[in-house]
């Protein structure tokens, strides 16, 4: 795969002068779980990202729960971590890939190319018998990113709003189906979907707690291949940008809806489905 490299990689890797490692543990339901869990042991030279902290902005009435961060401020944040337009940059959490796809989505939006994955992420790396650290690394110098926003990358609520009845653009909701049909919803004020929208579960991009082989997420997408357009989001925007990552790795290009779900349902105008597409 393009983005999602396994242990090997890392181990054939970790002494390059130009790889930065982050540990992007996080946990929706207890957002200091990655800081806990990086201090306890973490991967040696990675450096702690926060979800919440580094990955996403103020929340206000419409944005959703995960807004982006204001763009200068996470670009200093990243070059504080050696992050430079060179570098091979490699993400890891638990093995979930959520935050992780959030990271690689943010840093590539920015005009960075050399993003990778680590399948199976700190566990896998322990599995191998990889060293870990309690020491909280500070040994890069900072980076330096030259910017190049992808605007192509995302799109906002009016535009989602917009292409509802748009036959060429496919809007795909990355979250489980029973809120997808407004049988449940934990997060939001609402519950249902955007009209229209098709349901790809991002948890079922896995099989067995592995990334499926790349026939079968061709096959799982096959059919979004119908379309000139294709829209992500997910609740938040942060596991849409999973469905994101590995649409790329079967090459279809998509926009990012960032508000996603959190956002559509603010406004009491927007209408809402619990249909099944």
């Amino acid at each position: 795969m393009k983005n999602i490299v396994d242990i090997n990689w890392l181990k054939e890797h970790i002494k390059d002068e130009s790889l930065v490692i982050i540990d992007c543990r996080f946990s929706l339901q207890d957002p200091t779980y990655g800081e806990k869990a990086y201090q306890e042991a973490h991967i040696p030279k990675a450096a702690s990202v926060n979800l919440d902290k580094d990955l996403a902005g103020e929340k206000r009435e419409h944005g959703g729960r995960h807004p982006l961060p204001n763009i200068k401020e996470f670009v200093s944040f990243m070059e504080s971590l050696g992050v430079s337009n060179h570098s091979k940059v490699l993400i890891y959490d638990d093995g979930d890939l959520a935050a992780p796809s959030r990271l690689w989505w943010m840093l590539k939006y920015i005009g960075l190319d050399t993003i990778y994955i680590l399948e199976g992420g700190i566990n896998a790396w322990l599995s191998s018998g990889g060293e870990v650290t309690k020491e909280e690394y500070r040994g890069k110098e900072p980076g330096k990113i030259e910017v190049n926003l992808r605007e192509e990358m995302q799109c906002p609520m009016e535009y989602v709003k917009a292409n509802l009845n748009n036959e060429d653009i496919v809007i795909i909701d990355s979250r489980a189906r029973e809120r997808y049909l407004g049988l449940v919803e934990p997060m939001d004020k609402k519950a249902g979907h955007i009209p229209g929208a098709k349901n790809y579960d991002w948890t079922l991009n896995f099989k067995d707690g592995k990334v499926r082989p790349i026939e079968e997420l061709r096959e799982r997408f096959d059919k979004v291949n119908d379309y000139k357009e294709v829209i992500v989001h997910c609740g938040s925007g942060v596991t849409g940008c999973a469905n994101v990552l590995f649409l790329e790795e079967v090459g279809i290009s998509s926009k990012l809806y960032v508000g996603s779900w959190s956002d559509w349902s603010s406004y009491d105008e927007n209408p809402i489905s619990t249909e099944e597409q």
